[in-house]
This record gives structure tokens, C-alpha cells and sequence, in this order.
């Protein structure tokens, strides 16, 4: 308990996650950015970036899908 109290007080901010998301999502990550973000980075502030950025990538892919049929 003592350790998932730890990682969620760490200081790393809510863009800097943003930005790691990102790039994971792309999956061009270097291994020295990646070790570094482990032990930077907010695993709760990684969960709301992964579910924006997922909500984001959905709603363009969904848009994207719209706008092809509605030129067909």
C-alpha cells in the first residue's frame, strides 16, 4: 500500500504524461524516455491520458469514417 501511495504522489506533470501518452500510442519511444517516465510519471494521471487519448483517436477515426462516406 505503502508503494501505489508513493507512485501516485510523484511529480511529474499532467502534460508530461499527456506527451508520453502520445507517443506510446504511436509506439516510437526511446528506452531511456521510457525508464525515465516509469519513474516520473502519475499512474493515475497515465490512466485519464490513456482513456482522453483513446476518446480522441476514436471520435477522429469515427469523423474521418463520416466524412469519407459522406463524399461516396
Amino acid at each position: 500500500m505503502g508503494d501505489l501511495r508513493k507512485a501516485t504522489q510523484r511529480k511529474s506533470s499532467f502534460l508530461a504524461t499527456m506527451k508520453a501518452v502520445c507517443w506510446s500510442f504511436f509506439g516510437v519511444r526511446k528506452k531511456s524516455d521510457y525508464e525515465s517516465d516509469t519513474q516520473q510519471l502519475n499512474p493515475v494521471h497515465v490512466i485519464i491520458a490513456g482513456l482522453i487519448g483513446a476518446g480522441v483517436f476514436v471520435t477522429v477515426l469515427v469523423l474521418l469514417v463520416k466524412t469519407v462516406v459522406a463524399q461516396a
